[in-house]
């Protein structure tokens, strides 16, 4: 974006009461507000050139005032297994964030970043370890799904990328308004998933405010150890998250999982398994089970296949809904934990 860009109103992520008003105010009929999110929500107008049921002489006023705001992605790679990582531009100059398109036979899940870098840093996730950059917009939340090439057979989304989304609430609730408003983009809630560590001003206002599903990043059920490897247990203890939880509705269609990534000896042993299963019975919840993606300067041991499918027996025998999470796009960095622009950024600044 150039500096006369900067100067101009940025029309992706704006409601559709949003931009009603804002056509008022430079002097177009109220009807072009709707005009304009038909383009940019279901047609994916990049310009406002492509327009064409907007006059040409208001099609000229609405580009000295205004930009789309969409904005391509600047390189992409595949895994072997058929995942896609996008890197996009954000914010100021020299900043990224990356999102990710996991394909599963009909399913495709677009996994999305709600910050640049992430303040929580837990132990075992490489976003974490490139610090905080700031917090995404709305527009450039959705413009993650608008311009990944696949949007249009995207069947799921995951807040799931890089940030905690619940950091960032008031962008995150914004997006999801508009990608389940029927009128722009018209996803069901029950399409869309958002994760968090457990901040409990963001969550409070997640919960009362959508019908999205929620996953909680548990990791380990025992408060001390959790707080060894997630920071965030000092100020939101898992008690107190669950006593939370505990206080809405999750039998019916809105569903809470537990992720859980497991680590030989220090979260599996039959000791966390029990802690893991008192949690669990607590809510109606289902767990998954992730297996770890190790990422550079930290030791954690890994899981065997024999242990994660044991501690995955316990739980559906406890009477939890257990599964074990399929590993994606590994080898492309993309998968669970892995996801930082840390190098793309100090190579950008060389």
């Amino acid at each position: 974006m150039n500096e006369q860009e900067k100067e101009k109103t940025i029309l992706l992520g704006k409601s559709i009461p949003q931009l009603k008003l804002f056509a008022q105010q430079i002097g177009l009929p109220p009807f072009a507000g709707s005009q304009i999110a038909d383009w940019i929500y279901r047609k994916g107008a990049y310009s406002f050139s492509q327009m064409t049921n907007i006059s040409l002489a208001n099609r000229n006023l609405l580009q000295q005032k205004a930009i789309v705001g969409r904005q391509k992605p600047i390189h992409e790679v595949t895994s072997f297994d058929g995942t896609r990582k996008y890197l996009f531009p954000v914010g100021v100059s020299n900043k990224f964030v990356e999102t990710v398109m996991i394909p599963d036979g009909d399913r495709k899940t677009l996994c999305i970043s709600s910050q640049i870098g992430c303040k929580m840093n837990c132990l075992f996730c490489m976003t974490g370890k490139q610090g905080f950059n700031g917090n995404l917009t709305v527009a450039e939340i959705l413009n993650q799904c608008l311009s990944v090439k696949e949007w249009n057979e995207v069947s799921n989304i995951v807040f799931m990328g890089m940030g905690e989304p619940m950091d960032n609430i008031e962008a995150v609730l914004d997006a999801i308004a508009i990608l389940t408003e029927p009128k722009t983009i018209g996803m069901s809630p029950k399409r869309i998933t958002v994760s968090t560590v457990g901040v409990e001003k963001g969550l409070v206002r997640f919960l009362n405010e959508t019908s999205c599903h929620l996953a909680i990043s548990l990791h380990n059920a025992i408060p001390n150890e959790r707080a060894s490897i997630m920071p965030v247990e000092r100020g939101m203890p898992i008690c107190n998250l669950v006593a939370l939880l505990k206080q809405y509705d999750f039998t019916g269609q809105r569903r809470l999982t537990f992720e859980y990534i497991v680590f030989s000896g220090l979260n599996d042993t039959p000791h966390h398994i029990k802690a893991l299963i008192q949690i669990a019975k607590q809510v109606p919840c289902r767990v998954n089970l992730i297996r770890y993606h190790a990422i550079p300067g930290i030791t954690l041991p890994n899981t065997t296949k024999d242990s994660i499918t044991n501690l995955c027996n316990q739980l559906n025998l406890a009477g939890i809904n257990s599964t074990i999470r399929q590993s994606r796009g590994e080898d492309i960095d993309a998968a669970c934990g892995m996801l930082s622009t840390k190098e793309e950024e100090k190579e950008k600044r060389q």
